[in-house]
């Protein structure tokens, strides 16, 4: 699943590369572009880098990549991973999302993955749902539902396995038996935060555990930030769930605008400050959405659509266009004759009483000698009848 294209030289200089340069490191993304990594490692760990050889970076910042360059063993990173049931992804494997690629010299080095499923494949019909960790009651709710029924429309789910909006996510898509991926901010072998211990199991038994950092690495503040780009670039949009106006959930979403693909948010009260972030976004290019269907029809293939909205189908909604006209020139409260109805409807007296004949019928007019008055429900549609009087 790891073949194609990809040698080993390359794969080995790649992963020890996940050591020496952090995640979103353009610098070091620029020189392994134009350098290939075998060349980069090479250069990284020469006796001597003569002056030039890696332009862009400071002595004292270089000194740093080649300190770490080094210490690394890639071997043993490989072993570790494998030896919890993952792998190592290159670009230029089958199975490297090449999505990815939209991040230019951002683009993550390579990718540590555990979970059996394919990474590109599942890729290709995600959506990111994110959101506040200190979320509210209303904000875990929409992001379990938002989970399980993306998951039951055949959507995988991603998020960060953070607390709040990110786990509710998860949890709801594997309530649904469905498909989930976690994208960490540390070694994918790494369990934060720990009381996510089990959620992250079941994630990487039923889906994917991923992230661009190797065995053992620890998060940190920085690196949560930089991880959002790549939950931005790996799905077909983001949804955020309550956030607040500093929120890295908003660096998602605006990465995620940056990169083209959608970004919608669930509104909330507008007296919530957990909910001022999203309507921030919602004010901007973010579209609304308050269930799975909506999110599946912004970002899914043609005729994949929502179903209509609309209120609940009222008796007098049913009146044909001839009837509801006349049932609206009778007054709210009072007795008219025919010939005055027919005068306010615009039409004839005998086409006026054939239609008050009709709306006796079924309910909504009575009769009183040659008067005809609205019936008491008549004033209150959801409460008619649909029968005789």
């Amino acid at each position: 699943m790891t073949s194609c294209g990809v040698n080993d030289e390359e794969r080995l200089a790649r992963a020890a590369l996940t050591r020496v340069v952090e995640p979103g490191d353009e610098h070091g993304g620029r020189w392994l572009r134009e350098h290939g990594a075998v060349e980069l490692m090479a250069r990284l760990t020469a006796p001597r880098l003569p002056e030039g050889m890696l332009p862009g970076a400071g002595e004292r910042r270089i000194e740093g990549y080649r300190t770490r360059a080094a210490a690394v063993r890639p071997e043993r990173d490989l072993e570790a991973v494998a030896a919890a049931g993952g792998r190592f992804l290159s670009p230029g494997d089958a199975e490297w999302p090449r999505q990815l690629d939209d991040l230019g010299d951002a683009r993550p080095v390579g990718l540590w993955v555990r979970g059996r499923p394919d990474l590109r494949i599942w890729a290709l019909r995600s959506v990111a749902v994110v959101g506040a960790r200190a979320c509210t009651p209303y904000g875990a709710h929409m992001a379990a539902r938002l989970g399980s029924g993306l998951a039951e429309r055949g959507w995988v789910v991603v998020s960060g396995a953070a607390h709040g909006v990110d786990a509710a996510a998860h949890r709801g898509a594997l309530a649904a038996g469905g498909a989930t991926v976690s994208v960490l901010a540390c070694g994918v072998d790494v369990v934060y935060p720990r009381s996510h211990a089990e959620l992250i199991g079941r994630i990487a038994e039923q889906g994917l555990v991923i992230g661009e950092l190797p065995p053992g690495s620890h998060p940190t503040r920085s690196r949560f930030v930089l991880r959002n780009r790549v939950i931005a670039a790996l799905t077909r949009g983001t949804v955020v769930v309550e956030a607040e106006y500093r929120s890295g959930s908003l660096v998602t979403a605006r990465a995620a605008q940056r990169l083209g693909r959608f970004t919608m948010g669930v509104p909330g009260p507008v007296t919530s400050g957990l909910s001022a972030g999203v309507h921030e976004l919602l004010r901007g290019e973010a579209v609304l959405v308050s269930d799975a269907d909506e999110v599946a029809e912004l970002v899914g293939d043609i005729g994949d659509l929502a179903p209509e909205r609309r209120g609940p189908v009222l008796p007098r909604d049913l009146l044909g266009p001839a009837e509801a006209h006349v049932l609206e020139a009778l007054p709210a409260h009072g007795v008219l004759d025919g010939r005055d109805i027919a005068r306010r409807a615009g039409v004839t007296t005998d086409e006026a009483l054939g239609r008050l004949y009709e709306l006796h019928a079924l309910g909504f007019v009575e009769r009183h000698g040659d008067g005809w008055q609205l019936v008491r429900s008549a004033l209150h549609p959801s409460n008619i009848r649909r029968g005789g009087a």
